[in-house]
């Protein structure tokens, strides 16, 4: 136990380290490339920081643990969004969800809720495969790719433009950086920080799964908790950067985007799962975090609309309503399991 606790200690800190040169070159990335803040965030960091967490889901799949895979994925989704308030408490100017006003953050909120409905429709028909895999896998894939599409057309003409106020970040475009050789610099710099952060995030997965077996819990519990909380620490520093450096759209749409990306875990998951389609092997815990999540992402996307410019202890009532719907899930389950 001492030495997983020291190496947890030790990789987490390689994640601090490197999130935070990762997210400073996505930030010039996002400036110099012309893709803006929300959508910088939202796919490739997004995705970047999700690489821990799908080949944890996975491998999982792979070894017949269908609720260590299916919880590791959806319990992500809903410690992200809990990490998006706590950016929220470091920005002390105004509410993160008033301050990163973007028509990218809202489609990816509703995207989210897309996604997540899907997996809602197929644990309704968990038994229907082709192949030995659920129709709903190939769905989401199909319709993942096209939001992405449509994420780009609405960073492009955006029909929705945010109210400024005072407080309203604002991206400015550097476009006397954008020359090629510097760009592909950039690149070469986000993807080797991207990968030393996705196989930092990938070994605190495997630290925590025997944390997660010595506390007797379920497959479910293990997934949700542990491993989910484990393979997220990544997004959490990306967000708190992200903020402290101003770039706001940025960190919501890391968080965002990252939990979208983080859909596809149960996809990937199915498709390694030999054993019939994944959803017909989950447990109570993998429903209680897909209802848990969408709920979390229906209220982050309402903070979006209304834009609470102060709120409790400086934060938005979003904010505080996530932190109770995560913890009050954490004791639930715990209790339950």
């Amino acid at each position: 136990m001492p030495f997983i606790v020291s190496a947890f200690t030790i990789v987490t800190l390689i994640i601090g380290w490197f999130g935070i040169k990762m997210t400073k070159t996505a930030r010039d990335l996002a400036q110099s490339t012309g893709l803006g803040e929300a959508l910088m965030g939202a796919v490739f960091i997004g995705a970047s920081t999700s690489l821990s967490g799908i080949t944890t889901s996975v491998s999982a799949a792979a070894s017949g643990y269908a609720e260590l895979a299916v919880s590791n994925g959806l319990g992500g989704i809903a410690a992200q969004t809990a990490f998006l308030a706590l950016a929220d408490i470091t920005y002390k100017r105004a509410n993160l969800e008033h301050a990163a006003a973007s028509a990218e953050n809202l489609f990816m909120s509703s995207f989210l809720l897309t996604l997540l409905a899907i997996h809602a429709l197929a644990l309704s028909v968990p038994t229907i495969s082709i192949f030995g895999v659920h129709p709903a896998t190939f769905v989401l894939i199909i319709i993942y790719i096209f939001g992405v599409h449509l994420l780009a057309r609405t960073h492009e003409t955006p029909m929705w433009l945010p109210k400024k106020t005072r407080d309203t970040s604002s991206e400015a475009e550097d476009k006397s950086r954008r020359h090629g050789n510097h760009i592909w610099k950039l690149w070469i710099r986000f993807t080797l920080y991207g990968t030393v952060v996705a196989l930092a995030g990938w070994s605190l997965a495997q630290l925590a799964i025997p944390l997660g077996e010595k506390s007797g819990l379920s497959d479910g519990i293990v997934g949700g908790i542990f491993t989910a909380v484990s393979t997220s620490i990544p997004e959490l520093v990306v967000a708190i950067t992200a903020v402290r450096m101003g770039a706001l759209n940025l960190a919501v749409g890391d968080i965002i985007g990252g939990n979208a990306f983080d859909t596809l875990f149960i996809a990937a998951s199915d498709i390694a799962y030999r054993e019939g389609p994944i959803y017909a092997d989950v447990s109570s815990a993998e429903q209680f975090w897909l209802a848990n999540s969408m709920l979390m992402t229906s209220v982050l996307l309402m903070g979006l609309i209304y834009r609470e410019r102060h709120g409790p202890g400086n934060i938005g009532f979003e904010s505080v309503v996530l932190l109770i719907l995560y913890l009050g899930g954490l004791v639930s389950l715990s209790l339950v399991g």
